[in-house]
């Protein structure tokens, strides 16, 4: 009896309450993994968990998902804030897709949108002033000096690396012909991939996500359609 415990109470959750336990458990997970790395690994340092396949690779960026980066002071400071838009903007969508009863699957992709970008957001807000820096030792959270910036410039924590094919590229082949191949090449984090998951789903679902209607249930009123069809078949009566 212990193990559908859990199902028969998600089951009974409703989907809003659903998805802010979605988001808290990424935020969680992402969170966890990210201080386990940095308390635990200095910047460039590595872990084989399966061969050279899956690879555990500490790394730090200033920017988007996926390493991509905006230079510059104001480069950063400019993407800190967007973040903070993006999470309240996509917040009030997810309410507004709860309040008007969209497909569940829509709101649990755009939950899981959220919860990435807000994985991010917080290291962005407020790593720099937990942590001191990585290069060449393993970080201390809360040290005494302070961290190595200020809120808002905070770095994030990447550390998944799937580098599955390496090899060269074609010597015929355009622009990188002869140059090193590694797919896939970008380090990433539990939040990058909750967002990307967030997204797919929506892109390959997107007619099914956003068409179809739920179906009506007892607390529903029904249409009363059986004084249309008296009125009809007396039509037809009276017309013949």
């Amino acid at each position: 009896m212990i193990g559908p415990c859990p199902i028969i109470f998600l089951s009974h959750m409703s989907i809003g309450k659903k998805s802010i336990l979605i988001i808290l458990i990424i935020l969680t997970i992402d969170q966890l993994c990210k201080i386990l790395i940095k308390t635990n690994m200095s910047i460039g340092q590595e872990i084989h968990v399966f061969g050279n396949w899956f690879i555990l690779h500490f790394t730090e960026n200033n920017g988007m998902a996926f390493g991509m980066d905006l230079p510059g002071e104001s480069g950063k400071i400019f993407l800190s804030l967007f973040r903070i838009l993006a999470v309240t903007g996509i917040a009030f969508y997810m309410r507004y897709l709860i309040r008007q009863k969209a497909h569940n699957g829509l709101v649990i992709s755009v939950a899981l949108i959220l919860a990435g970008a807000a994985g991010n957001i917080f290291d962005s807000l407020f790593y720099g002033m937990i942590f001191d820096d990585s290069w060449g030792k393993v970080a201390t959270l809360f040290p005494d000096g302070g961290g190595y910036s200020s809120f808002l410039h905070g770095r994030v924590v990447d550390m998944l690396y799937f580098p599955v094919i390496r090899g060269y590229w074609p010597d015929w082949f355009p622009f990188w012909g002869g140059q090193s191949l590694v797919f896939f090449r970008p380090v990433f984090n539990v939040a990058d991939s909750s967002i990307t998951i967030g997204v797919f789903i929506i892109l390959f679902f997107q007619r099914r996500l956003f068409t179809e209607q739920k179906k009506p249930t007892g607390k529903e009123p029904v249409p009363d359609t059986a004084g249309k069809t008296e009125t009809t078949v007396e039509t037809k009566k009276t017309v013949s």
